[in-house]
């Protein structure tokens, strides 16, 4: 059979390990960048092309796909006269691989739907080494026929791949585990901060701490860098505050009120507000050993 050609937006590191895996398993790949040209010129290098605007490339593809940061650069990319939408065709599949406000999913899938498209919101876990390698976590929701459609193409670039129900659902779910993941990080760098105070070695808080029920992935993941300096999780403190962000923003569209993500939320933002936005996740116990003693602004 034909495989389907493919239109991927956004080239960023997960983005351009994407490609890299789509156009190892033969696929023809068309690429739309932004500022930085690497990715772009390393898919080119491999047989690929270039599509001069996101209309033009949803024109001459059959499935599209988007690898961005925000909802506001997914938005970006499908309105307008040169957006996906214009472009768009019946029987197309468009796909969301970012994490994105719900919210904005189910608009962009009604616009889509009412041109004889289908939207899918796919959001990932892991990294772009696993992307490289077809090892993603995908948690892709949507349409069952169009989910079908698609999953040989899902299953090249990952290992394990959910249907998680209607539209919507992954991008729900994906915000529901990074709140979590994101709360348990900031708690666990201010308690090895807390234990530095009191002039506790780490690594002793860390064992009787993980001896219990406490004990899980992302503790691993924060004891590694406070203890021995690896930093095991590429994940910028930015992204971690845009992601707890977007959580509370999902539930206020719900109507509803969080009530645990409030320190999470305000300590991400006071570090990007100050500077540390770029750093990694694991490195906020660095930032938490400097501001434990200062007053929230």
């Amino acid at each position: 059979m034909t495989k389907p050609k493919i239109g991927f937006i956004g080239l960023g590191l997960m983005g351009r390990a994407m490609v890299e895996c789509l156009q190892g398993a033969g696929y023809d790949v068309t690429v739309l960048g932004n500022r930085d040209r690497t990715g772009i010129e390393e898919a080119l290098s491999r047989g690929g092309h270039e599509a001069g605007s996101a209309r033009e490339l949803a024109e001459s593809c059959d499935i599209v796909m988007l690898c961005v940061g925000t909802s506001a650069q997914v938005e970006g990319r499908i309105y307008g006269d040169d957006g996906v939408l214009a472009g768009t065709k019946p029987g197309q599949v468009v796909i969301d691989f970012g994490t994105s406000l719900p919210a904005s999913t189910l608009k962009i899938g009604d616009d889509l739907a009412a041109r004889g498209a289908t939207y899918l919101d796919a959001p990932l876990g892991r990294t772009p080494a696993h992307a490289k390698d077809g090892l993603l976590n995908i948690m892709c929701a949507g349409d069952e026929a169009a989910y079908a459609q698609v999953k040989p193409v899902l299953d090249v670039v990952g290992e394990n791949v959910f249907h998680l129900g209607k539209l919507g659902n992954g991008h729900t779910i994906k915000l529901i585990n990074n709140f979590y993941g994101m709360t348990i990080a900031v708690a666990m760098s201010e308690a090895f901060a807390a234990a530095d105070a009191a002039k506790i070695n780490r690594q002793t808080l860390y064992d009787v701490m993980s001896a219990g029920p406490l004990r899980s992935g992302m503790m691993d993941f924060i004891r590694n860098y406070a203890v021995e300096g690896k930093n095991d999780l590429g994940f910028a403190v930015a992204n971690a505050a845009k992601d707890v962000g977007y959580y509370r923003q999902m539930l206020a569209d719900m109507g509803l009120q969080s009530r645990m993500s409030g320190a999470a939320d305000a300590t991400l933002r006071e570090a990007c507000d100050g500077g540390a936005g770029e750093i990694m996740v694991p490195e906020m116990v660095d930032w938490m050993a400097q501001h434990l003693g200062r007053e929230q602004p």
